[in-house]
Formats: structure tokens, C-alpha cells, sequence
């Protein structure tokens, strides 16, 4: 009992985001001192802690706790000594050479070591917020100090694991600078390894080091995981849901696959190899429409079970009405929300399409014209699954504005 009571007494200090002063951010400010300086800290007002009385215990001393953006441990391979290595961390990492010799890279920090193991020298880095410094920025400025110094880069190194959209960012920077034409996800995130050289200390596996291929659910009652049998009999099973929004979203895919079907079918061929510029432009959509139009088969039905569910809420008291009436509101709202938006998806594919059938390859002339009708089914099929839902909608501006854009669907 006397621990539990230490801890509800514990010297608390948030930093990072969760800091509540801006002095309080950085985590070395916080630590300025260590344990040795804490009694004399605490005596300052401005260092008051977050939790927890200022009173000094000797036994625990003070916490500091905070949160931040996922941190990348990357490191850059050089066939050099360790103090090139860190010359050029000392010139790249953000607290630079001190106050006066601030370096070139924000949100990182860096140093330079020698990796025996391996035979080579590493400029190590963490990359504290991704969004704001990239993995590729790091890289290609190592190399450009690198260049200067005369010392070849060979490959880099992350250490654990990586969000999606780090190795995403950095595919569409080479992509963009290259002038290069890359759509599927797994070729973007080759492209990555391939220019950074990540597999260059050991194999890179993807589903091993991104984290959202490690986490990603193995929910095998998705829709979008069934195989094509097993969809078609859950729809025409004895069940509400997948209904007709479901299979408006499923048709609405495979009519934007078909669009990039007859793109693909035209570009990199020969005869057609003026057009490559043209189909560059017009796949992309199609591509990036059709992965989001398969998330709404999902998105549909659960928004309707939603709905079911706020239908069987007891009623037996006037706070339980209310509470049931309130949710069946929101289940409807949802219920209109995800056709309308798949309507408004769809509508954005429309120019692409005319100039798709213009451009693409006529051999894929009826594949184009499925695509269409595709297209066509899967509004009209949000047409009506928005109307049936809107008229038991009570909010009249949220059902005067469905009205008006559901107008132009009919």
C-alpha cells in the first residue's frame, strides 16, 4: 500500500505532444540536470510538475511520459571512417554542429558510427516526424554530402518497422523526379527498396516490416475477402445486408477496374506508344477509384447492421426512446451517406472514361462499354439506396441538401 500511495504521488512531466508547455517539448530540456538536479528544479515555478506535488522523494525521483509520431530508426551505409560518417550526420541532423551551426534536416537526429560487422561506416539516424523530413530526404541529402566528400553510399538500413505512408511519400518523390509511370502499391513500395537500397544489409520483407501488413486484420467475414462464390451466395442469402448497396459498390469497382484495364491494354504497346503520355494521365484514377470503391462493399453493409442494431434498442422508458430514436437517425444518416458518396466517386470518373474510349485500345472496345454501364448500374443503384433511406431522415436541411444532389443522379 505505501508503494501504491508513492505512485499516486509520483513527480509527473509530459513532453512531445503531450506537453502542455512548449518548453516541455524536448525531452533533453525536460531531463536537463538528471536526478541530481531535480530537488533545486522543483523549487521553480515554471518547473512545476504536470502530476504529482513538488516535493522531492528520493526513492523515485520523477517521470517523464509524452507522445509523439512514430519515430524510423534509418540508417545510411558508406564505405568510409567512422568520422566522415559523422561530418556528414553533424551536417544533416537538426541540433547541427550547436546553437550556431544548425543543420540542414528538421525532426531528425543523427551520428555517425562504424557497423564492424559489416565492413562499413553509417550515418544513424531517427527520424522524428516523417511528414516533415521523409525517408528519401534523408537519403538523398546524405548523398549529396556524400558526393562532396567523395565517399560512395551503398544502401541504407531501418531498423524495425515503418509506416505504410513513409515508404508511400518517399515511392512518389522517385516516381515524380523519374518521371516514372507506377500505380500498384507493391511495385511503388519495390521502387523504395530498390532506391534506397534497403535490402542492401539483408532482406527486405515488406509484410514483416511495415506495420500496417502486420497488423493488418485477418478478418476472414469481410465482403471484400470472400471469393467471388462466396459473395454472390451471402447476397442472395436470407439476410438484409450485402445488399444492393454492397453490390452497387462491388459493381462500381469492377467497372473502374475495366477502365484501367483498357489503359493497361494501351499503354507500353508498340502501335500505341504516342499515347503513352495520354494513358500516364487516365490510369491512375481509375486504379486509385477502383481500390476505394471496394472498401464501400464493407462500408455499406456495416452502415445498414448499424442502423438494424439502433432498430433493436429497448424502448421502455422515455430516455431509452430517445436514445433509440437518436440512433436510428444516425444509422439512417449513414445509411444515405455511403451511396451518396459512392455516387459522387463515380461521378469524378466520367471525363476520364469519354477520353478513355476515345484514346484506349478499340480491341478493348466492349470492355469500355461494360466499364460504362458498370458505372451507370452502380448510380443508379445509390440512387435508390439513398431515396429509400432519406424519406424516414427527421433532419429536413440534411434531407433538403441529399435531396438536391440526388437530383442530378436520376
Amino acid at each position: 500500500s505505501g508503494v501504491l500511495q508513492q505512485g499516486r504521488d509520483a513527480i509527473v512531466y509530459l513532453y512531445g505532444e503531450a506537453a502542455r508547455k512548449e518548453a516541455r517539448r524536448s525531452l533533453p530540456s525536460v531531463r536537463a540536470g538528471e536526478y541530481e538536479a531535480l530537488p533545486e528544479k522543483l523549487k521553480i515555478e515554471s518547473w512545476a510538475p504536470d502530476f504529482g506535488p513538488a516535493t522531492f522523494v528520493p526513492s523515485w525521483g520523477a517521470t517523464v511520459t509524452g507522445a509523439r509520431k512514430f519515430l524510423i530508426a534509418y540508417n545510411v551505409n558508406l564505405i568510409s571512417t567512422k568520422e566522415q560518417a559523422h561530418r556528414i550526420a553533424l551536417d544533416i541532423r537538426e541540433q547541427g554542429r550547436g546553437k550556431d551551426q544548425p543543420g540542414v534536416l528538421t525532426k531528425v537526429q543523427g551520428i555517425g558510427w562504424y557497423l564492424d560487422e559489416a565492413n562499413i561506416a553509417q550515418v544513424s539516424t531517427n527520424i522524428l516526424d516523417y511528414e516533415v523530413t521523409s525517408l528519401h530526404m534523408v537519403y538523398e541529402e546524405i548523398c549529396r554530402d556524400a558526393k562532396g566528400l567523395k565517399l560512395p553510399v551503398v544502401g541504407s538500413q531501418i531498423v524495425g518497422l515503418i509506416p505504410l505512408k513513409a515508404l508511400l511519400d518517399s515511392a512518389d518523390f522517385y516516381i515524380q523526379r523519374d518521371g516514372l509511370f507506377i500505380v500498384d502499391e507493391e511495385h511503388k513500395i519495390r521502387l523504395v527498396i530498390s532506391k534506397l537500397g534497403l535490402d542492401s544489409l539483408g532482406p527486405f520483407n515488406p509484410q514483416e516490416r511495415i506495420i500496417e501488413y502486420m497488423v493488418k486484420p485477418q478478418d476472414e467475414s469481410r465482403l471484400v475477402s470472400l471469393s467471388m462464390q462466396q459473395f454472390v451466395k451471402s447476397v442472395g442469402a436470407r439476410t438484409a445486408a450485402p445488399g444492393g448497396g454492397s453490390v452497387s459498390a462491388a459493381v462500381a469497382a469492377m467497372g473502374a477496374a475495366l477502365g484501367a484495364m483498357v489503359g493497361q491494354m494501351t499503354y507500353g504497346k508498340r502501335q500505341f506508344e504516342n499515347l503513352d503520355g495520354v494513358m500516364r494521365r487516365l490510369i491512375p484514377p481509375f486504379h486509385q477509384a477502383m481500390n476505394e470503391l471496394l472498401l464501400m462493399v464493407d462500408t455499406d453493409a456495416s452502415a445498414f447492421n448499424s442502423y438494424m442494431a439502433a432498430l433493436k434498442m429497448p424502448k421502455n422508458t422515455e430516455d431509452e426512446i430517445k436514445r433509440r430514436q437518436a440512433a436510428i437517425q444516425e444509422g439512417l444518416q449513414q445509411a444515405v451517406g455511403v451511396p451518396l458518396a459512392l455516387a459522387e466517386r463515380i461521378n469524378v470518373l466520367w471525363p476520364y472514361l469519354k477520353e478513355m474510349v476515345v484514346y484506349g485500345n478499340i480491341a478493348c472496345k466492349s470492355d469500355a462499354q461494360v466499364a460504362a454501364k458498370a458505372l451507370e448500374a452502380a448510380v443508379f443503384g445509390a440512387y435508390y439506396n439513398v431515396t429509400i433511406n432519406l424519406k424516414d431522415i427527421t433532419d429536413k436541411d440534411f434531407k433538403a441538401s441529399v435531396s438536391t444532389f440526388i437530383h442530378f443522379l436520376h
